[in-house]
């Protein structure tokens, strides 16, 4: 069955173009030191069972195979085109592969759009030429292709296995690298690879769907520095992770949103955080270092996931126990607490001296059996409190340290740990000290499929991952998202008459498209004259003012705020004090008057944001609030809309959770109101797409729900929308 049936609407046709029946290499050569050379090597040498087309108008013979002057000169019907000509020679050669029924065209040559000017206009003439033809391409400016489940291998990398793990990579030299720790593990092999390149037609999303698609690859990875459509991206990741696992490492950060940023929650948006949170809510597995990229992909490709983050570890060395717990501690990971009944047990086959207190350390008693390890792992992972087990010491070398007599049980341990792996479903794994050496024990256990891992802090991220992908498909099942509210018509005209004016919302109409569309947000009132002042006053109750002004943004900054004003006389010297203020600051600036608002209860200062994300679409932000937001960086990023798991776990993520719990006596907030807030504001969103951004900072936080402080809304004054506007 599809691995993905029911979840993506048709086949990707991408399985034409990566599976093809029929190969043309334009540009093929017999001289070892082109690429057109290697391709036709690599497709003789790995035994490609379809029909190869050389193209080269100089030669009748390329290695063997009969050799063609041009596309249209092939006899045959090829699928897929390789083109290993210089960038100027691409758009005609596009054209002519049309002409010849060609599906798909993958382009080596650069001098295209990454380097501006004629190669940005080079690379509209081929996508003209493209999609006037119906070829689909995969470039330009791509390392290659392989598919070695296809025995296709257009980069002739040599000693590169078949196996399930599906590589896109912006990187060619990271896909040699890739390639060569593969080769070195002797255990990970590739189904399919492809190098984007600048995508200028297949992108990041289509690749994902291919592999969600493909029946060889178990997990797909992607090593990725920029999106085209982040967008389609996480609608495709989130339909492809409830089927298998998908590993990203992302270098770099989305600049162009940095660029555009006007707000707080701009100014941090566009970051490399917000482009993890976002790939996360969609069930992605991110590794934050590239050699943790292989070993992650090779444990969720053979283990899938763990039902939670609770690690019972097993240890024959009380030094590599207390390193692993500390690993797991920074990773999120728990120690199970292993039931009375499992120590039992334990104390039952190990030496007095040994803890049975997780991490459960052997203390000796597996020197002379090693294969009692394997007993240990068989009842831990018996325990409901546990989730994981993982093997941490010199399981695999005891027969090399010890004694040569002990290989036998070595060998009986492994047979064990095959077994337990196959009645268990909880994952198993395993570092060893001597995994570099691949001693026989070790060796079994990667052939029946049980990760080994050299190093402590790897085993540790692939436990992690396990465990997140398996508390991701445990929520994401029956989440629904919200849903946009309907937008009002006088709430439309009002961001459409800002915009007329050259600004975004007062303060006080930003408060009113919250408040219309239930947010809990305080009365106030706009005082425009000194005659107003009376009918605002709430007599002993502190007041807030502040000056409502289109050319004043940081209120604060031009003395434009005044706190805890009481009573009528203040009002006026607090009036007068802020237009004073305001004056000197900017004598130019049009002043509309001064909102007048009661003073919010004592409780936790929070920011919650939005932006449009040029590759991201709507983003929403929640983290610590006040004028230290953009300094500490304490923020949680979702993509609109959100479901109430995603709200919640973005209240969870932020650092500073434990203030919201309480803290020195304070009582606890609302949380469940801050949900709400949070939903509240991702479903306004979808309704005014004239709302480029908003920041509500503070937002005041107490036991007893919320108040909105502070609210901005800047509106998206591009020439695109007002000319939609003068048509609707």
């Amino acid at each position: 069955m599809n691995p993905i049936e029911g979840h993506l609407p048709t086949r990707s046709p991408l399985h034409d173009i990566l599976a093809p029946t029929g190969i043309a290499v334009i540009g093929a050569s017999a001289d070892p030191t082109k690429r057109g050379y290697k391709a036709m090597v690599g497709l003789i040498k790995d035994g490609y069972r379809g029909d190869i087309y050389p193209v080269n108008p100089k030669a009748d013979m390329i290695l063997g195979v009969k050799a063609w002057p041009s596309v249209t000169a092939i006899p045959g019907n090829p699928q897929l085109a390789l083109i290993c000509t210089p960038a100027a020679t691409v758009p005609g050669l596009i054209a002519e592969c049309g002409r010849r029924g060609i599906k798909g065209a993958v382009i080596l040559a650069s001098g295209f759009a990454e380097v501006g000017g004629e190669g940005a206009a080079l690379e509209r003439e081929m996508m003209v030429k493209a999609e006037a033809h119906g070829v689909r391409i995969i470039g330009p400016n791509t390392s290659g292709v392989f598919n070695l489940h296809h025995h296709i291998n257009l980069l002739a990398l040599d000693n590169v296995r078949p196996g399930d793990v599906g590589i896109i990579s912006q990187s060619g030299n990271m896909l040699l690298s890739l390639a060569l720790e593969a080769q070195h593990n002797g255990h990970v092999g590739f189904s399919t690879y492809v190098g984007p390149g600048n995508q200028s037609d297949i992108g990041f999303n289509d690749y994902l769907r291919y592999l969600g698609e493909d029946e060889h690859t178990r997990v797909a990875t992607l090593y990725v520095e920029g999106f085209r459509d982040g967008r389609k991206f996480l609608e495709v990741a989130r339909d492809v992770t409830a089927m298998k696992p998908v590993v990203v490492y992302k270098s770099g950060s989305t600049e162009q949103g940095q660029k555009a940023a006007s707000s707080h929650t701009g100014a941090l948006a566009g970051s490399y955080a917000m482009t993890v949170d976002l790939l996360r809510q969609s069930g992605v597995s991110v590794v934050q270092y590239s050699d943790e990229i292989l070993p992650v992909a090779e444990g969720l490709g053979l283990l899938q996931k763990s039902r939670g983050k609770r690690v019972a570890v097993i240890s024959d060395g009380g030094g590599q126990a207390t390193i692993a717990s500390d690993r797991l501690s920074e990773a999120g990971l728990e120690l199970a607490e292993l039931s009375e009944a499992t120590r039992a047990k334990l104390r039952e086959v190990l030496f007095p001296q040994a803890s049975t207190v997780n991490p459960v350390d052997v203390a000796g008693s597996t020197d002379a059996n090693p294969s009692l390890l394997a007993t240990c792992m068989e009842i831990v992972a018996a325990d409901d409190n546990v989730d994981s087990v993982f093997l941490v010491g010199m399981f695999g070398g005891y027969s090399i340290r010890f004694a040569e007599s002990l290989l036998g049980d070595e060998m009986r341990g492994a047979e064990a740990m095959v077994d337990l792996s196959n009645a268990t479903e909880k994952p198993l794994v395993i570092y060893s000290l001597y995994t570099p050496i691949k001693p026989p024990a070790l060796r079994r256990l990667h052939e029946a499929g049980l990760p080994v891992y050299a190093s402590i802090e790897q085993s540790v991220r692939v436990l992690a991952a396990l465990g997140e992908r398996g508390q991701y498909l445990a929520q994401a099942s029956g989440q629904s998202r919200e849903t946009p509210v309907a937008a009002r018509p006088e709430l439309t005209t009002m961001f459409r008459q800002a915009r007329a004016e050259g600004r975004d919302l007062f303060e006080y109409e930003a408060k009113q498209l919250l408040r219309d569309h239930g947010v809990e947000v305080p009365e106030e009132r706009v005082v425009r004259n000194e005659a107003e002042l009376a009918a605002a006053a709430l007599g002993e109750t502190p007041l807030a003012m502040k000056v409502v002004s289109k050319d004043i943004l940081h209120k604060s900054d031009a003395g434009g705020v005044k706190l805890n004003v009481v009573g009528e006389a203040a009002m006026h010297e607090a009036r007068e004090a802020i237009l004073d203020a305001c004056r000197a600051y900017d004598a130019n600036a049009e002043i509309e008057g001064v909102l007048v608002t009661p003073m919010a209860k004592k409780g936790v200062e929070v920011i919650v944001g939005v932006i449009r994300d040029p590759i991201f679409g709507p983003v929403l932000m929640f983290g610590l609030g006040g004028i230290f937001v953009e300094i500490l960086e304490d923020v949680a990023f979702r993509a609109i809309p959100l479901s109430r798991h995603d709200a919640r776990s973005m209240v969870e993520q932020i650092k500073a959770k434990r203030i919201l719990e309480g803290v020195r006596g304070e009582s606890a907030v609302d949380k469940e109101a801050l949900v709400d807030l949070l939903l509240k504001v991702s479903s306004i969103v979808a309704a005014y797409p004239d709302l480029k951004e908003l920041d509500l900072n503070p937002v005041i936080v107490n036991a007893d729900g919320y108040a909105v402080v502070d609210a901005r809304v800047i509106v998206d004054r591009d020439t695109a929308a007002t000319d939609e506007d003068a048509r609707a």
